[in-house]
């Protein structure tokens, strides 16, 4: 007889970790519980139903248990819902939810694939409400379709701005609906920073999505959301998406050692504390290999490598465990974002000197038709020049960037290897200096006091203090719109005006993407001046940064007019 493997869960974790046992073993009889009705779905693809961008819900359906069966000689069980696990007999307890009945099975090996499921704050008065969904699963998605596409439910508050929260809202606006994010904290999509995250706001108010910052959700009636500030936001639909907990209560009741984050604990191999039960997915304690502490990561691409390694480790094959680092992308309507790493929030939180440099290129040889500006910025430590972590925003591309960083961050890679790294080059791929090698060239040159920077949040401050900003722009682009205050020399007329600028004061340059002040920072270094600083992100990215909040708040502009082509 084979080994008797039982598999708690399936979706991403618990199906690959079965498919890789049958790989290993022909002879193992191998059986996967799942609760709900399906046991393999594209649980990323959900929100892409709203809008029927996935036409079909059956479309999300990945594998079926007779597709199992077929395939790979896998019993799956679905609407069967695993009760306990006594250790001692290596027994698990089901609940047939259709049949209403209860049994036992052996295992000789026993895999915990739970997942983790929506919050749902019982503190929120009216969390339970029949028009309250949270999205986990095809039903889930499907019911929440349903509900919102009959008359007189036309409008959505989305509570959370994470992935999920996006993409449900960027999809039921796609549909029609009237959609208010509601977020409880200053800014969306919290792997990226707060400079970054503006691009991202803006892009919701562009596409008429109302969106609410640093204001939690209070109670939810039946036609509308109280928040926390008092202010009422109509509601015939609520989406909660503010996150998810790991599924630890069938470990937990087991008597398996749980982490300090809360989720399962686990080896290297991914073996809980029991020697014959290993977990894998959004259940369980993974370790970050940048900040080297214990975290939880529910993304779909590190539990298909962790349901590998497990499957490998029962039949004693080794592995490696290099820990996560959070690479992440979405789509918010037309723009494009990705991470991956740390970003510079996160990596001060850590105790890890960093800095970071916010540059701006084109995505393609400028000639070329769709050519769009990659906003990018790198975080890297100080002063070793290892690259911690890097987001990406923009209409095309920006994926290949944050995977190349990846990659770099993955290989212990510093800013020096960035910068000689030779990358695929064709005008309508990308340009002959990529982005990310402009990246690394900009900040070893800041790392190395080639020049100093100031960052984008800083201008409101210089501005508002009477600061020297110096724009080196042409005057009609000068014209079009200015920080206010600021003296416009264009980059042309520098080397004649030195006699204008001041060297008994700071002086502050800015272009419109950083590159054309960087050449005027050099030039006057050329002639004895060192108290200039250029200004990350230039003019694009203050109007970006500024944008959101000058239109929430009604807050005076520091600029005359944004300009964002």
């Amino acid at each position: 007889m084979g080994k008797r493997i039982l598999i708690v869960g399936g979706v991403a974790g618990g199906a690959s970790a079965a498919a890789r046992i049958r790989r290993l073993d022909a002879d193992a009889s191998i059986t996967i519980f799942e609760r709900g009705e399906h046991v393999s779905f594209s649980n990323c693809s959900l929100p892409y139903y709203l809008s029927r961008t996935v036409e079909d819900a059956d479309y999300l359906l990945m594998m079926t248990p007779e597709g199992f069966r077929s395939s790979y000689d896998i019993e799956v069980r679905t609407n069967s819902e695993v009760l306990s696990i006594d250790r001692e007999s290596a027994k698990i307890r089901v609940r047939d939810r259709i049949a209403g009945k209860e049994y036992e099975e052996s295992y000789d090996t026993l895999v915990l694939s739970p997942g983790a499921s929506p919050i749902r704050p019982k503190s929120i008065e009216g969390v339970s409400l029949p028009h309250v969904f949270t999205v986990r699963n095809v039903n889930d998605i499907v019911n929440l379709d349903r509900y919102a596409r009959q008359e007189g439910r036309e409008n959505v508050a989305v509570i959370g701005g994470g992935f999920i929260g996006l993409e449900v809202a960027e999809n039921l606006k796609e549909a029609g609906k009237h959609v208010t994010v509601v977020e409880a904290a200053d800014q969306v999509m919290a792997p990226f920073d707060y400079d970054m995250s503006q691009i991202l706001h803006k892009e919701l108010l562009d596409n008429g999505v109302e969106l609410f910052l640093g204001d939690g959700v209070k109670a939810i009636a039946e036609d509308h959301v109280t928040l926390v500030s008092g202010r009422e936001i109509p509601a015939d639909v609520v989406v909660l998406a503010i996150g998810v907990m790991p599924e630890t209560a069938l470990a937990k009741d087991a008597g398996l050692e749980l982490g300090e984050t809360g989720a399962i604990k686990v080896s290297a191999d991914f073996c809980t504390s029991d020697p014959h039960i290993y977990a894998v997915g959004d259940a369980i304690e993974v370790y970050n290999s940048l900040t080297h502490r214990p975290a939880k990561l529910p993304l779909a691409g590190p539990a298909l490598r962790q349901a590998r390694t497990a499957a490998d480790a029962i039949y004693g094959i080794g592995g490696t465990n290099k820990g996560v680092i959070g690479s992440c992308a979405v789509r918010v309507f037309g723009m494009n974002a990705a991470a991956t790493g740390l970003n510079e929030k996160t990596a001060k939180a850590n105790g890890i000197p960093c800095d970071s440099v916010y540059t701006m290129a084109m995505d393609k040889v400028g000639i070329m038709p769709g050519s769009a500006p990659v906003h990018f910025k790198l975080v890297y430590e100080v002063p070793t020049g290892r690259i911690l972590g890097a987001q990406a925003i923009g209409t095309g591309n920006v994926d290949k960037r944050i995977d190349v960083i990846a990659t770099m961050i993955t290989m212990n890679g510093t800013l020096e290897d960035l910068k000689e790294l030779e990358l695929c080059y064709s005008p309508v791929f990308g340009t002959a200096r990529d982005i990310v090698n402009l990246a690394a060239l900009v900040a070893l040159n800041v790392l190395h006091g080639v020049f100093k920077q100031v960052h984008v949040s800083d201008v409101r401050g210089l501005v508002e203090s009477g600061a020297c900003i110096i724009d080196v722009r042409t005057p009609e682009e000068f014209d079009e719109g200015h920080l206010k205050g600021a003296v416009n020399i264009p980059l042309g007329e520098l080397r004649h005006r030195t006699s204008e600028i001041p060297k008994d004061r700071p002086v502050y340059l800015h272009c419109r993407t950083s590159q054309r002040s960087y050449n005027a920072i050099m030039a006057l270094k050329g002639r004895g001046f060192d108290n200039i600083y250029n200004i990350s992100g230039s003019f694009l990215g203050i109007s970006y940064y500024e944008y959101f909040m000058d239109t929430v708040t009604g807050r005076e502009k520091i600029l005359t007019e944004y300009n964002f082509m």
